[in-house]
């Protein structure tokens, strides 16, 4: 079974940020287990082969708006 998830382009460069970020550090105390480690791997790989953004020169202002516009979404 594979399991679609649906991520408007704003969610889904916060979320690929937010990985990189996070998989940048030495996180693995809080896994129970590696496989949870190689899951958020992964999906960041997959993220950055659908996303333009991160190779472009103007990436951080990306990010910024990106996350404007989803912060919008919580009110």
């Amino acid at each position: 079974m594979n399991l679609n998830i649906q991520l408007t382009k704003e969610e889904a460069i916060v979320f690929f940020e937010f990985l990189s970020r996070f998989n940048e550090k030495d996180n693995s105390n809080i896994f129970e287990d590696q496989s949870e480690q190689k899951v958020l791997w992964d999906i960041e790989c997959i993220l950055e082969k659908k996303l333009n953004e991160p190779f472009q020169s103007d990436y951080e202002e990306i990010v910024k708006k990106a996350r404007v516009i989803v912060r919008r979404d919580i009110v």
